[in-house]
């Protein structure tokens, strides 16, 4: 999801850290962006997850996924995942048979940013992790995506809907 609201930073934020990035899309436009942000783009509309995990990584399967769809998606991040890999995921709310993950060892890293607002945890630790991104914001390493089609505080709901709808890219903008 290298072209989502999340996933276009995510992808931008491990290019800066070096990593060799792979990341799909569900369309044109969308692999497009994935490329113009640095990654490899993988059209998972075409591409069977162990077809993509062959052509990529010899089918030995990708070190670290991060996963920004969850739910049934979760079991493709599983399955692109190398032996003893991680997954992250900031979309965890499912019930789901971690078998897989299981024989293949591998971590499972849920990502929730609004505990240090939510509980008062560790918010001194999670305020140095957003210095360190506006940095790299400054440096020119990280550029926001922001969706075509804008939206009013009354249109709301259309904001969502153009999110559900997989068509958005970026970040959806709703103005005051």
């Amino acid at each position: 999801g290298g072209s989502g609201g999340v996933g276009h930073v995510a992808l931008q934020l491990a290019k800066h850290f070096g990593a060799d990035v792979y990341s799909t899309g569900g369309g044109d436009a969308q692999l497009v962006l994935i490329e113009k942000l640095g990654a490899t783009p993988i059209n998972y509309k075409t591409e069977a997850v162990a077809d993509y995990v062959a052509k990529h990584t010899g089918g030995a399967g990708f070190d670290i996924v991060y996963d920004s769809v969850g739910g049934a998606n979760m079991l493709n991040s599983f399955e692109a995942a190398a032996l003893n890999g991680q997954v992250a995921s900031t979309v965890s709310l499912c019930e789901l048979d971690l078998t897989l993950a299981h024989f293949k060892g591998l971590s499972l890293h849920v990502v929730f940013m609004l505990i240090p607002m939510l509980h008062g945890y560790k918010r001194e630790a999670h305020a140095e992790i957003l210095r360190d991104v506006a940095a790299i914001v400054d440096a020119g390493g990280l550029k926001p995506v922001l969706d075509e089609t804008e939206f009013s505080l009354d249109e709301v709901g259309d904001a969502h809907a153009r999110l559900e709808s997989g068509q958005a890219m970026g970040k959806v903008v709703v103005q005051n």
